[in-house]
């Protein structure tokens, strides 16, 4: 109810509309683009692969909307993009140079970006030539090599075309750019869920009463998540009084707000996407020992992998929830800007006790955090196990989409405050 509430009164916002519109217009050419199929491709062929249980494929379909199981221009998705955001982001940690880059400001940002551009490429390429050469290769008509160099550029070209586009929505857009594709991608597969749920309630394998379970689970599921994602930790601060000529600043009282999930659904998507590189490794040996070991021990299809799977997801989420916020949120430059501005949190001394309060404030909170994402990602896939119900990433799911629709409407809510503000010659 709340964004819809936001969404028209943003609405009627000219240049917010603007932007809304042209965010809507991007991800239905996201929309097209992901029905278009590459050159030569047995359509029956393709059909027959994805008939059933597609085990770590499905990941790649979630984030493509389909375009993967349908080997379409952006069948590779936004993913090597993402994979070469972790990259860069650890490099920031293991290299000097990488490390002086994230503290310089815009302009090593703006040579971090350049740097996961081309690395996205690269990742792209190694991705096309696996699906190309491995796993589609029975679905293409046409082997040639000429036909075969075409399709991996043609999906190489796509994954850059949609870094392209996450770009323009994050400039000229609202949203953040990437996860409105995961997004728009994760919406397009919602009409198929529901009329696979309706085929089981009419085939009988699935009963009324289990479907009104899982849909009151699904709702207080979100209710979760919308708590865990709005919950704040209130630290208070206190300025001193100074006195600067003849005026006197300071004394007032404040807080910072440090958020429970402070990294979003970034730490989820990174592990996803950390997972799924074995996957790519077996396109390149789709018969062989390793491609049978990957689908048994790290598939959430296959057992044990379904066990290892989740726990591999679970320790990956903590991981990035701590490194990701770590890199959000630096205790020592708040407290460091605290002390230079007169500022201080009461009982607590100024300087190195301030930023070891802070880090053990944001470590609880990390884990409260992570904990919760690694449980809303993980529980789904281990339940299907055990449920007729197909939904091994419904938390993942439910949660992308809930996150990003917090974000947007905060996002539409802090452009609407901006506007509500009175200059000083009106």
């Amino acid at each position: 109810m709340e964004l819809v509430k936001t969404f028209s009164k943003a609405w009627k916002i000219q240049e917010i509309r603007q932007k809304i519109i042209f965010t809507l217009l991007m991800l239905l050419v996201f929309r097209i683009g992901s029905n278009i199929p590459v050159p030569g491709i047995n359509r029956e062929y393709l059909a027959q692969m994805f008939n059933g249980q597609t085990g770590l494929l499905d990941l790649f379909d979630l984030f493509s909307g389909g375009a993967f199981s349908n080997f379409t221009i952006f069948a590779l998705s936004i993913t090597p993009y993402v994979t070469a955001s972790i990259i860069v982001q650890l490099l920031t940690i293991a290299f000097p140079y990488f490390e002086r880059l994230a503290k310089e400001g815009t302009e090593g940002r703006k040579k971090m970006a350049t740097i996961t551009r081309y690395m996205t490429v690269v990742l792209g390429l190694i991705q096309a030539i696996g699906l190309t050469v491995g796993l589609f290769r029975r679905a293409i008509v046409d082997q040639s090599a000429f036909n075969m160099i075409t399709i991996i550029i043609v999906l190489t070209a796509g994954t850059a075309f949609l870094m392209w586009l996450g770009e323009q929505i994050n400039e000229y857009g609202v949203g953040n750019g990437i996860s409105m594709i995961i997004f728009a991608g994760i919406v397009a597969r919602l009409p198929s869920a529901v009329r696979s749920v309706a085929t089981q309630v009419k085939d009988g394998a699935v009963s009324i009463v289990a479907v009104i379970v899982l849909l009151i689970a699904a709702v207080l599921v979100t209710m979760a998540i919308i708590m865990m994602q709005q919950g704040v930790r209130k630290i208070p601060v206190q300025y001193a009084k100074r006195v600067v000529g003849r005026k006197m600043y300071g004394g007032q009282s404040t807080h910072i707000p440090m958020k429970v999930n402070q990294a979003g659904v970034i730490p989820i998507i990174f592990s996803i996407s950390l997972l799924q590189f074995p996957l790519t490794i077996t396109y390149f040996f789709p018969n062989s020992e390793f491609t049978d070991f990957v689908t048994k021990y790290l598939s959430p299809s296959g057992n044990p992998g379904v066990w290892i799977y989740g726990a591999l997801n679970i320790v990956l989420t903590l991981f990035f929830t701590y490194f990701y916020t770590a890199i959000m949120f630096n205790p020592a430059d708040v407290a460091d800007n605290m002390r230079q501005n007169g500022g201080f949190i009461p009982g607590i001394r100024p300087g190195v006790a301030t930023v070891e309060y802070l880090s053990k404030i944001m470590s609880r909170l990390c884990f409260a955090g992570g904990v919760f994402l690694a449980a809303v990602a993980t529980i789904p896939t281990i339940v299907s196990v055990f449920t007729p119900f197909n939904f091994s990433f419904g938390g993942t799911s439910l949660l992308i989409m809930v996150g990003v629709a917090l974000d947007i409407v905060q996002q539409l809510e802090n452009q609407m405050l901006m506007r509500n503000y009175q200059g000083f010659l009106k």
